[in-house]
């Protein structure tokens, strides 16, 4: 008797909420004047940090700037595409990752001893707490998402100028920018196609 395939579905969530993370949710820069109160922020980290990384490692960090004070030290390297979009946010999270995340593998991953696989080896250190990091920016994406945020991450800035405005002591790094709070719909552009699964994928 030949096996069909089937489909599981225990536990799968509605299809309002993957419409909110995903099939209808769009990348935002024009914004409500409507504040993202400090509490919804750190509840976006709380989630957040739940995604796993390796080794979790979790290397990526947040500085949310959600005054004009905070805002005008970031203004001068963004792209002048991004500068009102920016401006208008109610928050900006620079997102970063820290060069030194191995030094807390010892009560992060307390299962094996991570740190010295680490230690004085640049080219893992930038590999994996980058490409970590930016799970995380995305887990963060979808945390607010799922918080009833509207987000607009971006790159378009100087990471030089990024670094020495925030990160002076070189230790943390900015990886991307994202925009968040409560965006305008009414001024969405159409949504832009996606790639088929077909071209996009290997089934092996």
């Amino acid at each position: 008797m030949e096996a069909k395939d089937t489909v599981v579905q225990t536990n799968r969530i509605s299809d309002s909420a993957l419409n909110q993370l995903f099939r209808e949710a769009r990348t935002h820069t024009v914004w409500l004047p409507k504040a993202v109160p400090l509490q919804v922020v750190k509840e976006v980290y709380e989630l957040a940090k739940m995604g796993p990384t390796s080794a979790n490692c979790i290397p990526g960090r947040f500085v949310f700037l959600t005054t004009e004070k905070g805002k005008n030290r970031l203004l001068p390297a963004l792209a002048p595409g991004n500068v009102e979009k920016t401006r208008s946010a109610p928050v900006t999270a620079v997102i970063a990752w820290d060069t030194e995340f191995y030094e807390l593998l010892p009560r992060l991953f307390p299962q094996a001893k991570m740190r010295d696989s680490f230690a004085g080896n640049q080219a893992v250190i930038e590999e994996t707490g980058l490409r970590n990091a930016s799970l995380q920016g995305a887990y963060f994406i979808l945390a607010a998402r799922a918080l009833g945020l509207d987000c607009g991450p971006m790159s378009g800035f100087n990471a030089a100028k990024v670094n020495a405005e925030f990160f002076g002591d070189g230790k943390w790094k900015v990886n991307f920018l994202c925009n968040f709070g409560y965006g305008d719909h009414s001024k969405l552009y159409p949504r832009n196609p996606r790639l088929d699964f077909e071209e996009a994928c290997l089934v092996l």
